[in-house]
């Protein structure tokens, strides 16, 4: 393999880490909901309308281990966890409006 096919295929490979991160389902409408000021499981679950309770316990432990999001437990009566975004999901911005704005212009909604 010469130098631009090395070139390539890494950068291949780390588009289709990050395709395959935030596209998996779910994910985009979570991030989405912290963006927006919803930090508690409960404000995550009400803005992401379809997803299962497992479903959403799963992709937050995902987007934890993936350094996208931030648990916090809240030394409250009762404890009380938030999910806040990080630098790294903050820099997702302008990917997540990007798609938004083409979702917008090319899909239609559901009858």
């Amino acid at each position: 393999m010469d130098r631009h096919e090395e070139e390539v295929h890494r950068v291949c490979t780390r588009f289709h880490a990050a395709i395959e991160l935030i596209g998996t389902r779910w994910t985009g409408a979570i991030l989405r909901a912290v963006f927006t000021g919803h930090h508690r499981y409960a404000q995550i679950r009400a803005a992401v309308p379809g997803v299962s309770d497992t479903m959403l316990a799963q992709r937050l432990r995902k987007l934890e281990e993936e350094g996208l999001l931030d648990k916090r437990v809240l030394t409250t009566t009762p404890l009380q966890v938030e999910y806040h975004l990080t630098a790294k999901s903050q820099d997702l911005e302008p990917v997540l409006d990007a798609v938004i704005a083409w979702s917008h212009k090319w899909i239609p909604l559901p009858e």
